[in-house]
This record gives structure tokens, C-alpha cells and sequence, in this order.
């Protein structure tokens, strides 16, 4: 699979499409009060960067950067479009989204995701980046439905 990275601007209706499939998806595996993904509004907000991964046209995955100090970033949203789900996409974007946190010179990367049975998925893929559990930061508390994690670039 040969992937495009955009720098999106998320006007395109497939990336609001899969936006808005992600929220449901944290809404159907977590309480509303547990949910912290962003939505497009959110996005679009001062200091996050949001990316789209593209195969020819098909829209493949999305994740953005957020940054919470001049040497700190947290990952957000990143999903994979259904039909590209296993296939490498997350693996991809998390690998595109810590090259660009290094460009913009930042240290270390933070994320919050679920703790339940759908986000194993993704817990083993940040495991195997390197990604270490770790407290809540920023404005989180602690939650049994969240997990947090960090990793030093």
C-alpha cells in the first residue's frame, strides 16, 4: 500500500464522513463523559494539525497533533477508514504524525485512548511503538475508561 499524507483542511465530505464515524465509535465504547476525541470544530482549533492518508482516492485514515507546549504534543483522532482497518494504516499514520512532532521539534508525544475491548487494537500498536502508560496530563483526570500514555522522541 502506497499512502498519501495531506496536511487537510477537513472541507472534504469523506473526511468529515470518517470524522464523524470515529466520535460514534468513542460514543459506542465509552460514556459521554469519557470521550475526549476531538470533532471537526476541535480540529480546526489553534495548534492542531490534522492529517488525511490517502490510497489513489480512497480516503485511508485520519490522525492530527495537537500541541500542548513548545515541547510537548498529543496524538488525536487518528482512525482508519473501515475498509483499510488491519491493513497498516494506523501504523502509518502514527509513524507520519512522530515524524512531524520531531520536525516542529518536539520531545515527547502523549495520548489518551480507551480502555476497553474495541481500543486493544490500538493499545498494542502504541505499545509497539514505544508508547509507556503513564498518569493523565494536560486537563485529564483519571478515568477507568481511559488510558494514557507517553513516549520521548
Amino acid at each position: 500500500m502506497s499512502l498519501r499524507f495531506e496536511l487537510d483542511d477537513l472541507s472534504r465530505p469523506a473526511v468529515r464522513e470518517l470524522i464523524a464515524r470515529h466520535l460514534a465509535g468513542m460514543h459506542e465504547a465509552s460514556p459521554p463523559e469519557s470521550v475526549h476525541a476531538f470533532d471537526v470544530d476541535k480540529l480546526r482549533g489553534a495548534g492542531v494539525s490534522f492529517w488525511s492518508a490517502w490510497e489513489g482516492d480512497a480516503l485511508a485514515g485520519i490522525g492530527a497533533l495537537k500541541q500542548l507546549d513548545g515541547s510537548r504534543g498529543e496524538l488525536k483522532s487518528m482512525r482508519a477508514a473501515d475498509a483499510f482497518r488491519g491493513k497498516g494504516v494506523g501504523r502509518a499514520m502514527l509513524e507520519h504524525l512522530t515524524a512531524e512532532a520531531r520536525r516542529a521539534g518536539l520531545t515527547t508525544l502523549w495520548l489518551e485512548t480507551g480502555s476497553t475491548g474495541p481500543f486493544v487494537p490500538a493499545l498494542k500498536l502504541y505499545e509497539s511503538a514505544g508508547f509507556t502508560r503513564c498518569g493523565p496530563f494536560g486537563d485529564y483526570r483519571e478515568d477507568p475508561f481511559s488510558v494514557f500514555m507517553t513516549k520521548t522522541l
